[in-house]
């Protein structure tokens, strides 16, 4: 074999992460610990049941790992379940998981992984190498795994597990992201009957009969369903890496911030996620509650239908305004867009205007340069429109080459974001100014997802996580995930080419250019016009709750990380005393704590952090964002 990439085992509680690149590494920031119980509160005494409850903006859209893409349910899934390989909490370096080590062949076409045997499901079976491969084969055999997976596992050719402690991939080609491989792992004995692709689609994997889920992870999920306002999860006494100081989670579905932050002022849920800059700024002094602005490796963009189709036939689905076809057209709208104005005015100061789908805080990252890069020029754009053929009639509006009407841009925003909302009432004024009219219509997320795959928009407004390694991002715009993770339906096969060619490019500034020329082709078709690369407001009682890291740390979230280190780590704030020695919370957060004022506010309201080292191949978990207003 050839060079070990990791060795050693697992640290006794650490796995993680989700992410951003961290400007500098240094002193973790924690939470900081007060002693002080809310009045009114409806918890029990820090003798009792310790149970930490979630307020949420979205609800979970499937237990089942391979059908969710809700960032609620992936949440869930990492309570539940174990992955192969983990994430460092302060800069997203590689960490053993299942695996403790790992090694691959000179050639790069053998990987093989050792295996700890301390993990069990919380059925009391042992959870082996034959459970790992076992899920990876089911991806690997296609169908709805392979849709949310695949692309994790491109290139392998065969996944074994010659005993109970060794897993190994086999590949045809090198893999430029292992040995990263984000899959939660499932329990064979429980899966087995689970065949084929409906009863996948079927299968809910929720509690039944009073019996919690089996899984391998910290926490038990004892009750809950799919779009339920509540799921509840009883802490695994038994897990492998030691139990958590929590005895239970809770997640509670709020339909909007208000009333999820009167929850969190009365004591009802002790951590609210994805309020908006306003509310993190209103809750800064208030006595028992740290709020920051988290640096989000996201962005949010307006999507546009470029061409709906079925894809046994080819033919056309759903009604798309045929406008939208044409990537000059959606390119011109590009400079009708005020990001400057929707930063200020909708994200509250808390981001960065947006131009592309990988975050400048990744070394992959491009940007375009001098007159080609998107600025608020409605004459400019009205100029582009003309040169393609989409000129003023009479009574001021835009028609198409052929002189026929372009109509009403039916534009969709999401009800429970008021960002997304807010964006697509700009849109619709900026449209106007260049002679285009829209409307738009506000639902669910849940709803909008089922318009999308029907096909029966225009535009929309959403946004995306995003890895320091971007594979899973990109591999969202090839023309293979049309109908499953495609939202804009896009299509290039000279971008598939390059997507190909980054997959098994080993040499990394080789691929880094890759990986900048299938930006540079997204950019010029626009599919997305992307607006902002936002934080993530949130706000926990640090008069109940302590020990709290960010992750990437300092400068990022709380919760909705890659992976659960909170969830095991954090401590009631009245036995806190040193955190269990896991670091020592800073003078500055110390201080920032009496004012209320969380350390993301800090390191600074907004995303000035993103501008920052890149983290080369790490390959993390990419999640679909929907929580309030910067999932």
């Amino acid at each position: 074999m050839g060079t070990a990439t990791v060795t050693g085992q697992h640290p006794r509680r650490s796995r993680l992460t989700r992410g951003l690149a961290a400007a500098a590494l240094g002193v973790g920031l924690l939470a900081p610990a007060m002693a002080v119980a809310p009045s009114g509160a409806a918890h029990a005494a820090a003798d009792d049941d310790v149970t930490l409850t979630v307020g949420v903006l979205n609800e979970v859209d499937s237990f089942n790992p391979f059908l969710g893409i809700e960032i609620t349910s992936f949440e869930m899934w990492a309570l539940m379940y174990d992955y192969l390989i983990s994430y460092s909490m302060e800069d997203m370096s590689v960490e053993p998981g299942l695996a403790t080590s790992w090694e691959t062949s000179e050639d790069g076409l053998t990987w093989t992984f050792d295996i700890t045997d301390e993990a069990s499901w919380s059925d009391g079976e042992p959870l082996t190498a034959e459970d790992v491969a076992y899920t990876y084969n089911r991806v690997l055999d296609g169908g709805p795994e392979a849709s949310t997976w695949g692309s994790y596992l491109a290139n392998v050719s065969s996944i074994t597990a010659p005993d109970d402690a060794t897993l190994v991939l086999e590949l045809e080609k090198p893999s430029s992201s292992l040995p990263l491989l984000p899959i939660p792992i499932i329990p064979e004995h429980v899966w087995k009957d689970v065949e084929g692709k409906q009863d996948v689609k079927a299968y809910k994997n929720e509690p039944e009969g009073g019996q919690p889920v089996v899984g391998s992870g910290p926490f038990r999920l004892v009750e809950g369903s799919a779009g339920g306002s509540t799921v509840k999860f009883e802490a695994n006494p038994d897990y492998w890496k030691g139990a958590s100081h929590l005895d239970g989670v809770v997640f509670r579905v709020y339909k909007s911030e208000d009333p999820l932050v009167q929850a969190l002022k009365k004591g009802e849920v002790d951590f609210a996620d994805g309020i908006s800059a306003l509310q993190v700024r209103a809750l800064e002094g208030v006595d028992g509650i740290t709020a920051q602005d988290g640096d989000s490796p996201g962005f949010d963009e307006i999507a546009f239908n470029v061409g709906s189709v079925d894809l046994d036939s080819g033919e056309p689905i759903g009604d798309g305004n045929p406008a939208l076809l044409d990537p000059a057209f959606r390119h011109a709208l590009g400079y009708a867009i005020d990001n400057d104005q929707l930063i200020e005015k909708v994200y509250q100061g808390a981001g960065l205007p947006g131009s592309t789908i990988v975050p400048p805080a990744y070394e992959y990252h491009w940007a375009p340069e001098g007159d080609d890069a998107f600025s608020y020029d409605p004459e400019r754009a009205g100029q582009l429109l003309d040169e393609a053929g989409y000129t003023e009639g009479d009574d001021g509006l835009r028609t198409m080459p052929d002189g026929s009407p372009i109509g009403t841009l039916r534009l969709f925003a999401r009800s429970e974001s008021p960002t997304s909302l807010d964006t697509m009432n700009f849109f619709k004024e900026w449209l106007g100014d260049i002679g285009i009219d829209a409307e738009v219509t506000s639902m669910e997320s849940s709803k909008l997802t089922n318009v999308i795959l029907d096909g029966d928009f225009d535009a929309f407004q959403w946004g995306w996580y995003v890895e320091p390694d971007p594979t899973s991002m990109l591999s969202y715009m090839t023309c293979d995930q049309r109908g499953n993770w495609s939202d804009s339906w896009y299509c290039s096969d000279e971008y598939d080419a390059l997507y190909e060619q980054q997959l098994t490019e080993t040499d990394h500034d080789a691929r880094v250019e890759l990986v900048k020329q299938m930006q540079q082709i997204v950019f010029e078709d626009s599919p997305y016009l992307v607006t902002a690369y936002n934080t993530v407001g949130e706000a926990f009682r640090s008069d109940r709750f302590a020990c709290l890291v960010q992750q990437p740390n300092p400068g990022g979230v709380w919760l909705f990380q890659y992976g659960v280190y909170n969830y095991l780590n954090m401590r009631p704030a009245a036995d806190a005393g040193d955190c269990g020695g896991v670091t020592d919370a800073t003078e500055a957060t110390s201080s920032a704590a009496d004012d209320g004022v969380g350390t993301g506010t800090m390191v600074g309201i907004g995303v000035a952090g993103l501008a920052v080292v890149g983290l080369g191949a790490v390959f993390a978990l990419r999640r679909r964002g929907t929580a309030g207003d910067r999932e």
